[in-house]
């Protein structure tokens, strides 16, 4: 009943920017948290920026500075703009929404939810 659909991923050369855009859809109630996590090959799955419900934001490490979320409650969307692009930072990225939802049988619950993931490559 819930789906998240991510888009904006593609290859850019070092130093560029490309930006990401999750929607989400479906019988939802409301969004807690929603955020972004990679997985490069070989490698686990890590958060690279969050935000709640009142926009508060947080960063990995490694993109403070270069990336920057933000989202829009009316549209159940989340984005991220990521500039000044490393070769590091190519991954598969994932969207992510903790949110309350009507399931089919009209009760409410409370669930985690994933993106199917966009390829961003990062190379000259």
């Amino acid at each position: 009943q819930v789906q998240l659909v991510e888009s904006g991923g593609g290859l850019v050369q070092p130093g560029g920017s490309l930006r990401l855009s999750c929607a989400a859809s479906g019988s939802i109630l409301r969004i807690n948290t929603m955020g972004w996590y990679r997985q490069a090959p070989g490698k686990q799955r890590e958060l690279v920026a969050g935000t709640d419900s009142s926009s508060n934001t947080h960063y990995a490490e490694s993109v403070k500075g270069r990336f920057t979320i933000s989202r829009d409650n009316d549209k159940n969307m989340v984005y991220l703009q990521m500039n000044r692009l490393e070769p590091g930072d190519t991954a598969v990225y994932y969207c992510n929404a903790d949110l309350k939802f009507r399931a089919r049988t009209g009760s409410h619950y409370t669930d985690d939810f994933w993106g199917q993931g966009t390829q961003v490559t990062v190379s000259s």
